[in-house]
């Protein structure tokens, strides 16, 4: 088969197009898939960059996302037969094969019926962003209908679905954007107020929003001093949550001490680096939900531009000038 190949840490440069082994099914619960898109995410550039999580297995082939169509089936499959439709986050960390490639293996446990509403090409910009925002704002937060949330970078990967997401569960969102064109589409996305941060303090603008008083849940997808500078933004008692490291080196925990804040961190990479099945089940579960939300038209994904797989290395590129509106693909 053919794949992207890392073939060391370092630029763009290392990902190499090479013809490798087919893959196989190993264990009698997989699926082997024939991957027709892969998703592009940030932590792709990042392991591409510093190494792998697993950097004794090298070449790596990266690539969380993926969606295609169910080729073979182990034994003891039971939710999937040949023919199937499936995406799914799985792999693409060092460890088991990614996505930028021709073929993948998945336990069945750890997949989801693709939405039937999308392209590939969408369904495979869809998992790991789904899964952040989920996590983020339902596991870690628990979201309730009229609670009131600011979504950092509501136009990026992970905003975009997350300002959907919490409409649909009955918030009011409020988000930060850089430009007048994605201010209008977080306001079509359903953000009642898009707020241009290069012009505006996102803290005074969120609270003139909420009449003084401050938003239940800060999403923040920016990291670095936007996290604390937005726990101003946060009501007594309410919650803050990243998807990014704390900048520890300028920290200032005071606000989050004196308004009783609770302050999360969501990696939803966790249950695939550490294992754990249930926690992966879980997410299936997630991406089936989610799958039901496209379908009825309540969900969409904003697909930026499709490559094709041998030009991953320029996907990298992009991904990494930064400003992207919503999610880049290779096509396979």
């Amino acid at each position: 088969m053919k794949a992207i190949l890392m073939t060391a840490p370092g630029s763009p440069e290392v990902l190499q197009l090479q013809e490798v082994p087919d893959l196989a099914i190993q264990k009698p619960t997989e699926l082997l898939v024939r991957l027709k898109a892969a998703g592009i995410n940030p932590i792709d550039t990042k392991l591409r960059q510093r190494g792998t999580f697993f950097p004794d297995q090298m070449p790596a082939i990266l690539g969380c996302d993926g969606a295609g169509v169910v080729e073979a089936v182990g034994a003891e499959v039971q939710r999937f037969q040949v023919g199937d439709e499936v995406y799914f986050c799985n792999g693409g960390l060092g460890g088991h094969p990614g996505n930028y490639a021709e073929l993948a293996t998945i336990d069945e446990k750890f997949a989801a019926r693709k939405p039937r509403s999308l392209s590939f090409e969408e369904a495979a910009a869809a998992p790991l962003v789904l899964l952040t925002a989920w996590e983020a704002l339902f596991d870690r937060c628990n979201l309730q209908p009229g609670q009131r949330v600011l979504v950092h970078a509501g136009a990026g990967g992970v905003g975009h679905v997350a300002v959907q997401l919490a409409v649909i569960k009955g918030a009011r969102v409020c988000s930060t954007v850089g430009t007048e064109e994605k201010a209008r589409l977080v306001r079509q996305l359903g953000a009642e107020l898009a707020i241009l941060y290069q012009q505006t303090d996102f803290v005074q603008a969120v609270m003139d929003w909420t009449e003084g008083e401050g938003v239940n849940i800060a999403f923040d997808t920016v990291g670095g001093s936007n996290f604390f500078k937005s726990l101003e933004a946060v009501k007594v008692y309410g919650e803050a949550v990243t998807i990014l490291d704390f900048d520890t080196a300028n920290a200032n925990w005071k606000t989050a001490r004196m308004r009783n804040l609770r302050v999360s961190q969501e990696l939803m990479l966790t249950p695939m680096l550490q294992g754990l099945v249930a926690a992966q089940q879980h997410q299936a579960e997630i991406l089936e939900a989610c799958a039901t939300l496209f379908d009825e038209g309540k969900l969409k994904i904003h697909l930026q531009q499709a490559l094709p797989l041998a030009e991953a290395a320029t996907a990298h590129r992009l991904l990494e000038a930064g400003s992207m509106t919503g999610k880049l693909v290779l096509v396979i």
